[in-house]
């Protein structure tokens, strides 16, 4: 198992005990077929979601959104920093690397649309 299967539970308790400082950057991957959008899912769970995590992240959640017939395939990536400084360090070093390994992956001509958010914990 890897280590983000336990973090289901975790997102439920763990942004109150990090109030006013725990930072949510969340990743919205669109795809337009629903295989690009298992393959990116199983892409995550193979080890990428792993990555975020050991560069400085403390959660993960994979949320494959409820999207109608004929609607944009889209998968909304959760992930969870303790601290501003830790979410800055993750986007200035391990962030670029990983990002290059992704496009690599799925890359804009497959017709795969990223965005990206960031806020934090009330």
């Amino acid at each position: 198992m890897s280590s983000f299967c336990k973090v289901c539970v975790d997102c439920t308790i763990r942004p109150v005990l990090f109030r006013m400082t725990a930072i949510a950057y969340t990743v919205l991957a669109m795809f337009t077929s629903k295989e690009e959008q298992d393959r990116y899912i199983t892409w995550l769970q193979a080890g990428h979601i792993d990555e975020v995590i050991a560069g400085g992240a403390e959660t993960a959640a994979v949320v494959r959104m409820d999207d109608g017939p004929g609607e944009i395939n889209r998968v909304e990536v959760r992930y969870m920093f303790r601290t501003r400084d830790a979410y800055d360090k993750y986007i200035d070093h391990v962030a670029p690397g990983l990002r290059a390994v992704g496009l690599k992956e799925f890359p804009p001509e497959s017709g795969v649309r990223f965005e990206r958010s960031v806020g934090t914990f009330q």
